[in-house]
């Protein structure tokens, strides 16, 4: 809640709004609005953060419209002469400057989707392990949700947002599984907790309750002591290789930076006018927002 914010009521009929169990009764007058509830309890509210109610208790609406922040001004647009023209390397460029702001604390954080083979989505945040010219590599387990779907559909697409530089990277492509040396070199990198945790979860799965996960992790803590702990068979890396990388950048006019790199179509020849060449077996073009 905004406390010390301005309230403007759109005159219509009575209206009962609720905050936090507190009953708050708009009346309109000529004029003017009237809230009744306790005096030691007035404040600002911002309308924003208000439900509305039909009277039965029932909540109808939650109004978060007036939420709105600025981004970033006209002078700092991106140029045609800022674009690198190798989207692996541009996106380097841009996570360097992500790991060095202090207000982003996992710049490798994405929200990775998939979909069912019957083209039904689901997504959730992921970490980014690694990224090169093959693409980008994160882990999970294969018995997940997403590690289902990710079998019967390697179509993915993951998103970064990195809010305090106003900028995003928006990835689309397929996936496969990375040998697996290479997952079991990682594993081992990892905390000795957070291999634990891999054994114990059969993620997605539903369970009694958490203790039964703190029994189990237990029982494996106590029978690894002092041993090497297997990778599970059903954990390990996936390289997502990308078919577009799309750059966008926040404006506050609402005018966003958005630049795509794809792959080109056969015998496609870029025009320089739409389509623009790029590095690497790449081309590029600039979308409106």
């Amino acid at each position: 809640m905004i406390v010390g914010s301005s309230v403007k009521f759109i005159p219509t009929l009575k209206s009962i709004f609720y905050l936090k169990n507190v009953r708050l009764e708009h009346y309109v007058g000529v004029g003017s609005s009237f809230m009744r509830y306790p005096k030691k309890r007035r404040f600002s509210i911002n309308m924003a953060l208000l439900y509305e109610s039909k009277g039965d208790g029932s909540e109808t609406k939650y109004d978060i419209s007036s939420m709105r922040c600025p981004y970033l001004s006209k002078p700092q647009v991106i140029k045609e002469e800022q674009i690198e023209k190798d989207p692996i390397k541009w996106f380097k460029t841009w996570f360097e400057l992500a790991k060095q702001c202090k207000e982003i604390s996992e710049p490798n954080a994405m929200c990775l989707a998939t979909a069912t083979k019957d083209g039904f989505p689901s997504a959730r945040f992921v970490l980014l392990k690694s990224f090169g010219t093959d693409g980008f590599v994160f882990f999970t387990n294969s018995d997940s949700r997403k590690g289902k779907e990710m079998t019967e559909n390697p179509n993915v697409a993951v998103v970064f947002y990195w809010e305090s530089l106003k900028k995003s990277v928006r990835i689309e492509g397929s996936v496969s599984k990375i040998p697996p040396a290479e997952s079991d070199d990682y594993f081992h990198s990892r905390p000795r907790d957070s291999q634990i945790g891999a054994c114990v979860s059969k993620q997605s799965s539903v369970v009694a309750n958490r203790q039964v996960l703190e029994d189990i992790n237990e029982e494996l803590t106590k029978k690894y002591e002092n041993k090497e702990i297997p990778r599970p068979s059903n954990w390990g890396g996936y390289l997502i290789t990308p078919k577009k990388i799309e750059f966008w950048q926040g404006q506050s006019n609402r005018l966003h930076d958005r630049i795509v790199f794809r792959k080109p179509l056969p015998d496609e020849k870029p025009d320089e006018v739409m389509v623009h060449s790029a590095e690497a077996g790449w081309v590029y073009e600039h979308l409106a927002p």
